[in-house]
């Protein structure tokens, strides 16, 4: 009687951490692109199931894979291993956004953007400009000057395929806990 209860609990604790990890992931915030929003050493819940569906927003903060990097395998995802590159980021362009970066400024569909949470003035990327196909973001650290994001061509614009998901909570340290929050950029219209 006694095995068949240990069997059932342990049969039960794994089928709880394999639901846990199916629809959510834990990550370890490592260095500075996204201050003063996350800070190195803080820990993140991601909701994987946020975007079966629906899509990802403009001011939204999502993990992704870079296209240049691997994905991880499932199993690898439900037993929460996240890769060794994967990113945060906040998107900016969604598909049929047309992002350009000049003169300090990030501009969407023409309309500069306001940003409040940027922790200090963007430096000038001479002028790109980006065109969001279907199934793709663009995508950028909060702390611009020190972020490998859309503008690099080595991330480039991120494929809808390499969400892993998207930021739904700080969970540690104790002290820095709270819910991460979309941004709305009343600026822009919002997407249909």
């Amino acid at each position: 009687m006694l095995l068949i209860e240990v069997v059932e609990t342990a049969v039960m604790a794994a089928l709880i951490f394999f639901a846990v990890n199916l629809v959510s992931a834990r990550f370890r915030i490592d260095g500075a692109s996204m201050l003063d929003t996350f800070r190195a050493g803080e820990y993140i819940v991601v909701s994987r199931f946020s975007y079966w569906y629906t899509d990802p927003q403009r001011g939204e903060i999502v993990v992704f894979v870079p296209p240049s990097s691997t994905p991880g395998s499932l199993l690898d995802g439900m037993l929460g291993r996240a890769g060794e590159t994967d990113l945060i980021k906040r998107v900016i362009g969604v598909p049929g956004d047309t992002v350009q970066v000049r003169d300090g400024q990030v501009f969407v569909n023409g309309t500069p953007l306001v940003e409040p949470y940027l922790p200090e003035p963007m430096l000038d990327f001479g002028g790109r400009v980006w065109e969001v196909a279907a199934d793709q973001l663009f995508v950028l650290g909060d702390n611009r000057n020190y972020s490998k994001d859309s503008r690099d061509p080595e991330v480039g614009l991120i494929p809808r395929a390499q969400i892993i998901g998207k930021v739904w909570a700080v969970y540690f340290p104790i002290d820095s806990w709270r819910r991460v929050a979309q941004f709305v950029y009343p600026e822009l219209a919002p997407v249909p």
